[in-house]
């Protein structure tokens, strides 16, 4: 038994199957690009690991990504301790994204949902409300992307049934949004 090695085999599997989100991906990125230039910016929400990762592509976003350039507006929803527990105490963990939504978000921007399973109340709640006041939704998903697949404008969805290679693959397609991102606004060359 080499769980290393079934590992390594098991993540070549799955992105190599990413190949077919291709499209999408340039579809995303488009829309990122767009909300950027039009002064909006990028909110992620996501739990536990997932919100490891709305963190890193955030940070991503409003430090550098592959060389200095200007910063990118965008903010990880799930870092806001005060914001988070107060309401979480006083509204429910379902509301904690949604709330923050509606209090920051305009229309120009773009709401990222990740989820591995598609299936997170507070995420689907965040995803109604931004649909609710014009914010596009995008979301980045595993397991056929379960509910939030049929609610977010636009949605990638890791072919996977497994947690772990999910998120691995959802920081490879947001490493790929940022270079996207950054080309296309003229920030880099390459």
């Amino acid at each position: 038994m080499n769980n290393f090695l079934d590992n390594i085999r098991d993540h070549i599997s799955v992105v190599r199957q990413l190949q077919r989100l291709n499209e999408d991906v340039l579809r995303v990125a488009e829309i990122l690009v767009c909300s950027l230039r039009k002064g909006g910016k990028i909110m992620f929400c996501g739990n536990g690991g997932s919100a490891a990762d709305c963190q890193h592509l955030a940070a991503e976003f409003t430090g550098r990504f592959l060389n200095d350039r200007r910063p990118l507006a965008a903010i990880a929803l799930s870092t806001d301790t005060s914001a988070l527990t107060c309401i979480g105490n006083d509204y429910g963990f379902d509301q904690i994204f949604s709330r923050q939504v509606v209090a920051i978000g305009s229309s120009s921007d773009v709401l990222v949902g990740i989820s591995t399973s598609g299936m997170s109340r507070n995420i689907i709640r965040a995803v109604q409300e931004a649909r609710s006041v014009g914010i596009r939704t995008i979301g980045l998903l595993g397991r056929g992307g379960g509910e939030l697949k049929g609610l977010c404008d636009d949605s990638l969805v890791v072919p996977s049934e497994v947690t772990a290679r999910i998120q691995e693959c959802h920081i490879l397609i947001g490493h790929t949004l940022c270079e996207i991102v950054e080309l296309k606004l003229g920030l880099i060359q390459k």
